[in-house]
C-alpha cells in the first residue's frame, strides 16, 4: 500500500511536464501496481515489457522512492589522470614565449599540439583541453590592455580628484559658491559622407550604414563638466592645443555663475594642451579663481568628462555618417542642448577607500609576481 505522501511524489512524477521520459514510466509503473493490476496488464497499457515492469516494481518493494532512481554506474574508465589534467592547466597559464613557443597566445587546437610533443599525454583533442579550461574559467585566447601605476604620487593625486567629487578640498568641505569641472578634448571626430544613404531599421532588420565613404575632414570637441550641476560646455575646434583649451576655459570663466565665484576646480589629465605647472600659471593668471587639479598618470579614468564624452560616442557619433564638418558641429551643439535640458549629476561610487583597496590589491599582485618570479629556476 501507499502512503499519501508517497502517492503524491508519484503522481507529481507521472503527470509532470519537467520529469524525465524514464521517470514518468517508472512512476506510471508503481501507480498501476497500487491500483492492484498484474505486471501483464501493466506491461500493455504502458506499452512496456513485461520484464522492465516487473524490475522496477521489485525495486519499488525494496527500496521505495529512491529505488525509482538510475544506480551509479561506473561508466568508461578515466583516459587522463588528475595529473595531467593540472599540467595542461599549467601550460596555458604560461605565456607561450615562455616555452619558447613562436605563438602571441594559446588557442585549444595549439596547446592540444603542444601537450602532445611535451610527452604530457600520447593523444589529447581540442574539445578535451576547452572543457578542462572550461571548468576553471580560464581563457589564453583571450587578452586584455591596462596600463601599470607608474606615477609616485598616483595615491594623493587621485585621492585630491575623488575629494572633490564628494565636495571636499584638503579636507575642508567646499562652499556653495565653489564649483568643480571635469574638462578633456575628444579628438579627430570624421564627418564620413557615406556613399549610400543609411537606411532606417525596420522589422528584423537593424539599422544600415554603407561601408564606403568619402571623407570631410575632422575635428576637436572640447567639453567641460559641472561635476555637481551637470552642466556641459562644449565647443569645436580645427585641432587640439593650448589656444582651444584655453577657448574653453573662457568660455566658462565668464559665464555665470563660475565668473564671480569664489573658487572653480577644473580636472583635467596630463594631455598637452594643459599639462604641469605652466598649464597651472597660465589658468591662473587669466583666471585668479580658477584652480587646476591634474589627475595622476594615465588615469583619465578618474576624470568624470570621458564618462560624457562616451555618451557622445554611443549617442551622436557613430555609426557616423555626416556630409561635412558644419553637420557634425550642429549636431553636437544641439546634443549639449538637449543633454543640459535633462541631466542628472553621475552616481560617482568610487571613493578613496574604494582607492586605497585597488592600490593594496595591486601591491599583493606585484608582490606575488616578484616572489613567483625569484623562484624559477634560471634557465
Amino acid at each position: 500500500m501507499l502512503t499519501a505522501s508517497e502517492r503524491h511524489r508519484l503522481k507529481k512524477m507521472a503527470y509532470g511536464h519537467k520529469t524525465p521520459h524514464q521517470g514518468r514510466q517508472r512512476a506510471t509503473i508503481v501507480l498501476l501496481a497500487a491500483r492492484g493490476r498484474s505486471n501483464a496488464r501493466i506491461a500493455a497499457q504502458t506499452r512496456m515489457h513485461v520484464d522492465t515492469v516487473r524490475t522496477w516494481r521489485g525495486r519499488f518493494v525494496a527500496g521505495g522512492l529512491p529505488a525509482l532512481a538510475d544506480r551509479k554506474r561506473s561508466g568508461r574508465p578515466v583516459s587522463f589522470s588528475a595529473l595531467q589534467v593540472a599540467e595542461v592547466k599549467a601550460l596555458a597559464c604560461q605565456l607561450p614565449a615562455e616555452t619558447g613557443t613562436p605563438l602571441s597566445r594559446w588557442s585549444c587546437p595549439e596547446l592540444a599540439r603542444e601537450v602532445v610533443a611535451r610527452a604530457i599525454a600520447p593523444a589529447i583533442s581540442a574539445s578535451t583541453v576547452r572543457r578542462w579550461l572550461k571548468a576553471d574559467a580560464i581563457k589564453p585566447w583571450q587578452h586584455q590592455s591596462w596600463i601599470f601605476i607608474r606615477d609616485p604620487d598616483f595615491r594623493a593625486k587621485a585621492a585630491r580628484v575623488l575629494d572633490l567629487y564628494a565636495r571636499t578640498f584638503d579636507g575642508t568641505l567646499l562652499d556653495e559658491d565653489e564649483y568643480v569641472i571635469s574638462a578633456d578634448e575628444k579628438t579627430s571626430i570624421q564627418a564620413r559622407c557615406r556613399c549610400h544613404p543609411t537606411l532606417a531599421p525596420g522589422q528584423a532588420r537593424a539599422m544600415r550604414v554603407n561601408h564606403e565613404y568619402d571623407r570631410g575632414g575632422a575635428l576637436a570637441y572640447l567639453a567641460a563638466y559641472d561635476v555637481h550641476r551637470a552642466r556641459v560646455f562644449g565647443r569645436c575646434e580645427p585641432q587640439t592645443g593650448i589656444v582651444p583649451f584655453m577657448n574653453l576655459a573662457t568660455q566658462v570663466m565668464t559665464t555665470e555663475p563660475y565668473a564671480s565665484a569664489r573658487r572653480v576646480f577644473w580636472i583635467v589629465d596630463n594631455g598637452s594642451s594643459h599639462r604641469g605647472k605652466k598649464a597651472i600659471d597660465r589658468l591662473t593668471r587669466m583666471f585668479p579663481n580658477a584652480v587646476m587639479v591634474h589627475t595622476p598618470m594615465h588615469a583619465s579614468w578618474t576624470n568624470q568628462i570621458e564618462i560624457f564624452f562616451s555618451i557622445v560616442q554611443r549617442k551622436v557619433v557613430s555609426p557616423n555618417d555626416f556630409t561635412n564638418l558644419r553637420e557634425v558641429r550642429d549636431r553636437l551643439r544641439a546634443f549639449e542642448d538637449r543633454y543640459n535640458a535633462t541631466a542628472q549629476p553621475f552616481q560617482w561610487r568610487f571613493t578613496t577607500s574604494d582607492l586605497d583597496e585597488l592600490l593594496a590589491r595591486l601591491d599583493r599582485h606585484t608582490l606575488g609576481q616578484q616572489e613567483e618570479s625569484s623562484a624559477r629556476p634560471a634557465a
